[in-house]
């Protein structure tokens, strides 16, 4: 296993501009690789702004504003991640979409570089099985905003070798994160425990128990949440939550993972929370 150096992160979206981020924030090179010039400009944009913020916030300085941009190069060339030493995929949270971009990319990776996925709720053991590398294939759940959250899943699949486990390990360390091990199984930790809590909050405003506000403020002021549910549902984005709720009632099979009928029609509606405009709240 060669030294890393140079890191791709395959998506430009709210995860993959923040795990870029924090790369060229931790000395590394990246290759941040889009489908469009429009999303990858947009991504770029995104990690400007964001480093300004901690600059101005006396967390870093001018100059290393400038070298972390520098450090990242954006590109829509697929192939062009050949010359990196390790790999993060952050598409969107679709097991085909993902299992296909796995399959290209371990056509198109030295045989000895990891690829690691930043899937929140998909089997890392499934999608290894896409690949001739299965052993060296890993998840990494980095957490919204990635430049913020100290937190990292590291999930190992059946398949995962404890070589990838400690290599990944060390390097989530690098990046000043706190790596959390977690083996296979749907939502792994963190989607497990809060997905059914977000979506029983959603079966409250449903039923007519309480209005979204009141759910939030519920939880704020009653178990000292920093967000309330609701306005947490709208932050990740209502589509990525049913998504999510999908994988776990699919994978575990219990009825008590059953999406809520109302996420359900709000994502039908284009009601995404955020990042739409409109979900339990309306944003400008």
């Amino acid at each position: 296993m060669s030294e890393i150096k140079v890191v791709g992160v395959l998506g430009a979206g709210t995860m993959g501009n923040g795990i870029a981020h924090v790369f060229a924030r931790g000395g590394f090179d990246v290759r941040l690789c889009e489908v469009e010039q429009r999303l990858l400009d947009r991504g770029i944009e995104t990690i400007r702004k964001n480093l300004d913020r901690e600059a101005a916030k006396g967390k870093i300085t001018a100059d290393e504003v400038a070298a972390s941009l520098k450090r990242i190069q954006g590109t829509l060339d697929r192939q062009s991640l050949a010359a990196c030493d390790f790999v993060v995929e952050a598409a969107t949270e679709k097991f085909e979409i993902k299992s296909q971009l796995f399959a290209e990319l371990d056509s198109i990776l030295p045989k000895d570089v990891i690829l690691a996925s930043n899937t929140s709720s998909i089997s890392i053991t499934k999608l290894a099985a896409q690949t001739e590398r299965p052993e060296q294939i890993i998840g990494m759940h980095f957490f919204n905003p990635v430049p913020v959250m100290k937190l990292v899943e590291v999930i190992r699949g059946l398949q995962t070798s404890q070589a990838t486990y400690d290599t990944v390990k060390a390097l989530a360390e690098k990046l000043d994160k706190t790596p959390v091990e977690v083996n296979d199984a749907p939502g792994f930790v963190s989607n497990r425990v809060l997905m059914p809590l977000l979506n029983e909050a959603m079966y409250a405003v449903m039923e007519g128990v309480a209005t979204p506000e009141a759910v939030d403020e519920v939880f704020k002021l009653g178990m000292a949440h920093p967000m309330g549910p609701l306005t947490l549902a709208d932050f990740i984005g209502l589509d990525v939550c049913l998504d999510i709720m999908r994988v776990l009632h699919d994978g575990l099979g219990d009825p008590k993972y059953r999406p809520c009928p109302l996420l359900i029609r709000m994502v039908d509606a284009g009601w995404l929370g955020r990042k739409s405009g409109r979900g339990f709240y309306q944003y400008e």
